[in-house]
């Protein structure tokens, strides 16, 4: 499933076809994804303006000048690809429609975007703009981590006492919003942190390393246009490249990069996820 670095990464590339852009016609060729839409949701969508484009964890929020906010989650197989629109001195012309092409907008200007969702596991809703933060996905989720919100302080207190291991703890959306399995796993190997320890055992100077580690982690993957292992591709359909950066995450039975450690990444399986990790570096 997408995280953070490629919902934020799709944001980005949809910035220049729907930013300020109206949306000329959206057709919805289904009722439903993982729910069903909203009543009327084409036409709820026709001809308005995108006013901007957010991301909210691992959600897409796009403001509409109705006073209303498209909500979209990419879910397990979920895209939000661009057509027809300029790329330097060429044009992408709009390809064929294809079976999953589930909802489709053409904007102003001549772009299309289309979401592409073969397992249909995505979402999408429309919430009202004012009091789209107190919708039940979104208002329970923690601050985010690339925000001051996130700090060592608050850290601290939310690890304070758990006595759940600190891989489960980081992937909780309650206390970070966006961290998946991915970028938890790379974020607790380049700390030297041990997934298998408690949260609340977790020190002090510890706490002071993984703020900005997870940060780091999160920004290069942004770079990097993401990872795509299976199904994920950026707006303009290419592939992210942060997969080839993975020193932890899928590298079962492969060396350990660390300099001067001769351990070998293990994988365990933790609240139903894989965690790859070095049992020799990482205490």
């Amino acid at each position: 499933m997408p995280e953070l670095p490629e919902v934020e990464t799709v944001r980005k590339g949809l910035l220049p076809a729907m930013e300020g852009k109206l949306i000329l016609k959206a057709q919805v060729n289904r009722p439903d994804l993982r729910w069903p839409f909203p009543p009327n949701m084409a036409a709820r969508l026709t001809g308005v303006r995108v006013q901007a484009l957010r991301r909210r964890s691992k959600y897409l929020l796009i403001d509409l000048s109705s006073g209303e906010t498209l909500l979209v989650h990419l879910g397990m197989s979920g895209r939000m690809l661009i057509s027809g629109q300029m790329l330097g001195e060429f044009v992408q012309n709009h390809p064929a429609p294809e079976k999953h092409d589930h909802v489709v907008f053409d904007m102003e200007g001549g772009a299309r975007v289309t979401f592409n969702d073969a397992r249909r596991f995505g979402a999408m809703d429309i919430l009202n703009t004012a009091t789209a933060e107190a919708h039940p996905l979104l208002s329970g989720i923690g601050p985010e981590p690339l925000g001051n919100d996130f700090n060592e302080t608050y850290l601290r207190v939310k690890l304070a006492g758990r006595a759940t291991p600190i891989k489960t703890a980081l992937l909780d959306q309650h206390m970070i919003a966006g961290l998946g399995n991915i970028y938890v796993c790379e974020t607790l190997y380049r700390a030297q942190i041990s997934p298998t320890r408690l949260a609340r055992d977790i020190t002090g100077r510890e706490v002071s390393a993984l703020v900005p580690i997870v940060r780091d982690v999160l920004t290069e993957a942004i770079e990097a246009g993401g990872a795509s292992l299976k199904d994920y591709r950026q707006a303009d359909g290419e592939l992210g490249y942060f997969q080839h950066r993975f020193q932890a995450y899928g590298r079962e039975s492969q060396p350990c990069v660390t300099a001067g450690c001769s351990g070998t990444i293990a994988r365990i399986v933790q609240s139903g996820r894989s965690t790859f990790y070095c049992p020799v570096c990482q205490r």
